[in-house]
């Protein structure tokens, strides 16, 4: 259990018991679920390579506040320098958000032949009725005229980077780091000494290898950081490769990634509901997924996502119950490749006659929306926090776990604190992940605890490239 999460989810009922008035709903026969969840239990679905139309641009442009900056795009047209992209002002950006790039290069060109059909339509006027006819749709017709010409400039750039950076390269070997499907060392040290691959995307190569190896290939991995070093990336950004795993690594997650088990049980889940595996770059399926399918089956256990302690409403059968409506917020920051699963899961879920549960509703939110850079840039704000031992290798220490330096001292880590005294409504934490803290907890009485908790994808690029280098716009 993440001390963040508990944390927040008492601080959170606190207010809920003392400020009732503001959170006097309408009572339902199954209460609403807030799921906390801690982004360090899933370092590696912000680390990766992005291949869906939104998580593409978030991740090689950046979505501010709904708007994107192509203002260093090579000539870029004045007007298109600041877009606005927004699914409730954008029909197409609303209808292929979530397309994966191969097939939005093929939607856009669909896209360009009807404004150039509507065009020639409006070319020839021949009569009063006409020109009416003209006058009235013109507004629309600017429109779309406007919108086609930024989602052509928009998937242009996002093609030309992807070139650029040898994208696709990089991104068969993260997913199979990710998915466990067949990446290796030598894949990856190919790549990291590949003068055309840029420093950052290395730097990411390293740090899901690292993830993925930990356990078994410290050496290699101490190997890459300086192969690192050794091909433009500085000493300082190398050491992030050894933060990662101080602060989401295999000791620090309360759940196992990679084991064998949650492979299989992602394969069995994308083979069902979901269409499956479309090619080598959408082999991922974030660990939000597994999450949200068990929650809604009843089968997310209380030992690892526990209540909050103590609830009278909550029962001890009370997480076997479907829940209805499912708020959840991930602390460290959410993804787009996230919002993605909970848009599909919603989907699944809205009651077409074949889901388990109809009418279930998630809302996901975070303390932030990430990309690769972000999220990286996260983890090296974090280190002010914590002691130069940080950047160093984990120690093993005897038990199997993993010995690290926090910012209260000296530690073998875990996923709860050191040290856990309640008494009463209060919660004293010592040391752990979540640090020192005296904070309210839903507990009453007193308790002690201590050491506690390459296939026809191939030619994905190519179909992109097609859909915009062969339509001409008037």
């Amino acid at each position: 259990m993440s001390g963040m999460a508990k944390k927040l989810g008492g601080e959170i009922l606190h207010r809920i018991q003392t400020e009732q008035a503001l959170f006097d709903f309408r009572l339902t026969q199954v209460s609403p679920v807030l799921l906390i969840l801690d982004r360090r239990n899933d370092p590696v679905t912000p680390l990766l390579s992005q291949w869906t139309y939104q998580a593409m641009v978030h991740e090689l442009l950046g979505i501010h506040n709904g708007r994107v900056d192509l203002s260093k795009v090579p000539d870029i047209r004045p007007e298109l320098k600041d877009i606005t992209l927004t699914l409730q002002t954008d029909p197409f950006f609303s209808h292929n958000h979530l397309a994966t790039f191969g097939d939005l290069g093929m939607n856009l060109k669909s896209y360009v032949n009807s404004y150039q059909s509507r065009s020639v339509s409006t070319s020839s006027i021949n009569s009063i009725g006409d020109m009416k006819r003209f006058i009235e749709e013109y507004p629309e017709f600017q429109k779309l005229g406007g919108n086609v010409s930024k989602h052509v400039a928009l998937v242009g750039e996002l093609s030309r980077l992807v070139g650029r950076d040898s994208l696709m390269d990089v991104g068969e070997v993260e997913q199979g780091l990710a998915s466990g499907s067949g990446a290796d060392f030598k894949s990856v040290q190919a790549l990291v000494t590949n003068p055309s691959i840029q420093p950052f995307n290395r730097l990411r190569l390293v740090m899901l290898y690292a993830l993925r190896y930990q356990k078994q290939a410290s050496s290699n991995i101490a190997t890459l950081v300086a192969q690192l070093q050794e091909n433009g990336v500085s000493q300082e950004e190398a050491l992030l490769v050894y933060a990662v795993l101080n602060m989401a690594g295999a000791d620090q997650r309360q759940d196992d990634l990679f084991s064998i088990e949650n492979i299989f049980a992602k394969g069995r889940s994308a083979l069902k509901g979901l269409k499956g595996v479309e090619n080598v770059y959408m082999q991922h399926r974030p660990h939000l997924a597994e999450t949200l399918e068990n929650l809604t089956k009843g089968r997310l256990k209380d030992t690892s996502y526990p209540f909050i302690e103590n609830q009278k409403s909550v029962g001890p059968n009370s997480v076997l119950q479907k829940p209805q409506d499912v708020i959840v917020f991930v602390i460290g920051g959410t993804t787009y490749e996230e919002a993605r699963v909970v848009s599909l899961l919603n989907q699944e879920l809205a009651g077409n006659g074949t889901s388990m549960n109809p009418g279930t509703r998630i809302l996901l939110g975070g303390t932030s929306v990430h990309n690769s850079s972000s999220y990286i840039a996260m983890i090296r704000a974090a280190l002010a926090n914590f002691p130069a031992s940080f950047t160093q290798p984990p120690t093993e220490v005897p038990g199997g776990t993993t010995s690290t330096s926090t910012a209260t001292g000296s530690s073998s880590s875990s996923t709860g604190p050191s040290l856990n005294v309640q008494l009463g409504g209060l919660n004293l934490s010592v040391g752990g992940i979540a640090g020192t803290g005296l904070y309210r907890s839903a507990g009453e009485g007193v308790s002690i605890q201590a050491d506690g908790i390459r296939d026809g994808v191939k030619n994905l690029f190519g179909k992109v490239k097609q859909g915009v280098e062969s339509i001409g716009l008037p």
